[in-house]
């Protein structure tokens, strides 16, 4: 356990981080007003409810930020387990709330929760621990590498019983960056990654609506009314855009023609209304933030602070790389959201956690 401490957490995390909520419930305010009005009539009803998460976030951001990281380890097979339990009741009809196809939240009162968002965390926190624990057998695949695999695999298939690629590929592409940074050979990665892209074409042509995803990637404009309509409409949103955009609150694909661009497409409303200028300085908080989370990984007192800190600007970085590819039109649709500016409860009050570790970490970190 750490035994230097400092007074006080990385102060620039701590304020980028708190610039892009900003900004996100700025833009979720101005991409759901008119679809929130129509539905609910009120057309702050999505910015009441992100205002909530993010003030329920927040509180929890400070609170973690103040309890020692080693904590997460002491702890971290529970919050496994429980998380593990979570996905089973999602997947019980009547416990499990049904939403795009997916089976994914569990309805507490007038909110709902996903389950799947948490486990990420769990996960994280778990495999931090196992690795820092196993580091000298993480060479073996016997004994190091098929242990950790496993249960991050058996997530990734409760997951997928959802089903949810997004989140689910969001998880193992965490997991795979912390193990290679723990030390395992890249001859084992090699291998695997032929066994995972066989997979991934598997559960690509085991369901058809993921087989039309990579088709309109490919070629939207083949059904432009269907499978690609959404990359059209989002690219529609942020050529316009130009180098200012169209003004705050002024875009036009917020008129019903993206649909729910409070979520995933978020940024192409924000590239729409704030242009080249306004998306880049999105993608420059991004930088910074991850560049912090890097410098505090690095400066860890210990080996799991290293692969939590690790383990936690892997899944940012990752979650905003594929979002703003699908929103780009450079990979297929996938539903992941942008980290702390798209509309969501359970992703937002996740990532806020998970930002609260890291400025735990930040205040042991030699750098």
């Amino acid at each position: 356990m750490p035994t230097t401490k400092k007074t006080t957490p990385d102060f620039i995390l701590l304020i980028v981080t708190l610039t892009l909520l900003a900004v996100g419930l700025t833009m979720v305010y101005s991409a759901s007003a008119i679809w929130a009005e129509y539905k609910f009539d009120d057309s702050f009803f999505f910015a009441k409810r992100q205002l909530l998460f993010a003030a329920v976030g927040i509180i929890a951001m400070f609170f973690i930020m103040n309890v020692d990281y080693w904590t997460w380890r002491t702890w971290a097979k529970v919050l496994l387990i429980i998380c593990f339990v979570l996905l089973v009741f999602v997947l019980i009809p009547g416990v499990g709330n049904v939403r795009n196809g997916s089976r994914s939240w569990i309805g507490v009162g007038a909110f709902s929760v996903q389950p799947s968002e948490f486990m990420k965390l769990a996960m994280i926190a778990f495999l931090a621990k196992f690795l820092s624990e196993n580091q000298k057998q993480i060479t073996s695949f016997k004994t190091g590498l098929l242990p950790s695999l496993s249960i991050v695999f058996t997530a990734f298939a409760m997951i997928m019983l959802q089903p949810d690629l997004g989140t689910g590929t969001v998880m193992v592409g965490t997991c795979v960056v912390m193990i290679f940074i723990a030390g395992a050979k890249i001859s084992h990665f090699a291998y695997l990654g032929l066994l995972g892209v066989a997979g991934f074409v598997g559960l690509v042509a085991s369901a058809p609506y993921r087989m039309k995803r990579i088709t309109s990637f490919l070629d939207p404009w083949e059904d432009p009314l269907g499978s690609g309509f959404q990359m059209i409409q989002s690219l529609y949103a942020i050529g316009p855009g130009g180098l200012f955009g169209l003004g705050l609150g002024e875009s036009r694909q917020k008129f019903f023609y993206l649909p729910e661009p409070q979520t995933d497409f978020i940024f192409a409303i924000l590239a729409e209304e704030l242009g080249f200028i306004g998306g880049s300085f999105v993608l420059l908080l991004f930088s910074l933030l991850l560049w912090r989370g890097i410098r505090i990984a690095l400066g860890a007192p210990d080996l799991y602070g290293s692969l939590l800190a690790a383990g936690i600007i892997g899944m940012v970085a990752i979650q905003v790389m594929i979002n703003i590819g699908v929103v780009t039109g450079l990979m297929p649709v996938t539903g992941i959201t942008l980290p702390f500016l798209s509309y969501g409860g359970s992703s937002l009050t996740l990532m806020l956690m998970a930002i609260g570790v890291l400025l735990n970490i930040s205040r042991y970190s030699r750098y």
